[in-house]
């Protein structure tokens, strides 16, 4: 099979899922193409849409809780979005680029991608099967104006709201967001801090900001380190593509807190520690409790974030902290517990598929109606 995957870096989440399926179709020996689909038509564009998302969450998280809300409240309308007719320019050069390869299926985690299919399907171009991954645990605005032949959800908890948007049932498949096989690992937390070169005698607390390094992360470091240290634990503070963030947290406790930039070992980061605290993406989120790590969810950014924060603290699988000043603290100290760790960890392998890369790659090469 030869599949293509189109995917946006508007947050890391979606080029994750997208390189979570690609990593579990090359194992199969199937050949893969993954690509930003604004790439198709100028590198600057693609660059553009990705800084510009990529700004607004790092400067001002608030205005993009405002827009999201604006997209909330549009979908009611029977109009088509913005977002829509801004991706009719992209039908040229997506034409060009399917006309000169031939794709078995195609994976799009990202609407934007879906948009353009769309309007290609529309304009009556034939396309192979298209799957639609949600990377977050709710159904985004304007999914339900996508054309897509499957519709992968995170869970079958999800079913109603995205049927309720309008989403053909037939087209619905609760298998999960897809993660590397890295997070599944049964690599125990002694052999990870072994190959991260950190102390096997020493705890560790997480801190991540998702690929983009977003949140209040300097004051959580500020509130941590004053309280940890001079104890055996220690902060792992992930910084993402922020380097701003980095330089900043690296200056201020140079030796004493582990400030690491962009990472290819979240996985093992995740397993070494004993809790991580992030912000409340679809994908970190995931990959989290597919690694069985005990979960604070901190400033959410507005939007999907905050239904992602409230669909893990109602299943008890993160302990979400609003007020950082008063709720963190607390938080840690509960989950210091070895039995509220291990019950939380119960909870997220009983909500979360861990399998779901590999469950949604049977689902493709049934519908392609190949195999490797």
């Amino acid at each position: 099979m030869e599949a293509l995957i189109l995917s946006c870096g508007t947050g890391g989440g979606h080029n994750a899922a997208g390189a979570a399926i690609a990593e579990e179709l090359k194992k199969r020996g199937h050949k893969v193409t993954m690509t930003n689909p604004y790439d198709l038509k100028n590198h600057l564009l693609a660059s553009a849409v990705d800084k510009l998302y990529i700004n607004i969450v790092q400067q001002i998280p608030g205005f993009f809780g405002v827009i999201y809300r604006a997209g909330d409240l549009y979908r009611r309308l029977p109009f088509r979005s913005p977002i829509y007719f801004i991706n009719h320019n992209m039908t040229g050069a997506m034409t060009r680029f399917l006309n000169q390869h031939s794709f078995d299926a195609i994976v799009v985690p990202h609407l934007y991608a879906a948009e353009i299919l769309t309007i290609l399907k529309e304009q009556g171009q034939k396309l192979p099967p298209v799957f639609f991954l949600a990377t977050d645990y709710t159904c985004i605005p304007f999914t339900e104006e996508t054309d897509c032949d499957y519709v992968v959800t995170p869970s079958a908890d999800l079913l109603e709201e995205f049927a309720r948007w309008g989403i053909a049932q037939e087209k619905l498949y609760p298998i999960g967001i897809p993660v590397k096989s890295a997070f599944s690992d049964t690599i125990s937390r002694r052999e990870a801090k072994e190959a991260l070169g950190l102390s096997a005698a020493k705890r560790y607390i997480l801190v991540a900001g998702g690929s983009v390094g977003a949140g209040k992360i300097p004051k959580i470091v500020r509130l941590l380190y004053r309280h940890y240290k001079n104890t055996n634990t220690e902060l792992i503070v992930i910084c993402g593509n922020n380097a701003q963030l980095y330089q900043h947290l690296t200056k201020a406790y140079a030796g004493r807190v582990h400030v690491i930039g962009h990472t290819d070992q979240m996985a093992l980061y995740m397993r070494a520690c004993d809790i991580v605290i992030s912000k409340p993406g679809g994908l970190s989120s995931t990959e989290a409790a597919v690694s069985g790590t005990a979960l604070i969810h901190i400033t959410p950014i507005p939007g999907c974030e905050t239904r992602n924060m409230r669909y893990f603290s109602r299943r008890g699988m993160c302990i979400p902290v609003r007020r950082i000043d008063s709720e963190l603290l607390p938080a840690c100290r509960k989950l210091q517990r070895r039995e509220v760790r291990k019950q939380m960890r119960r909870r997220q392998h009983a909500g979360i598929n861990g399998s779901a890369a590999a469950d949604i790659c049977d689902l493709m090469e049934r519908a392609a109606g190949v195999h490797p």
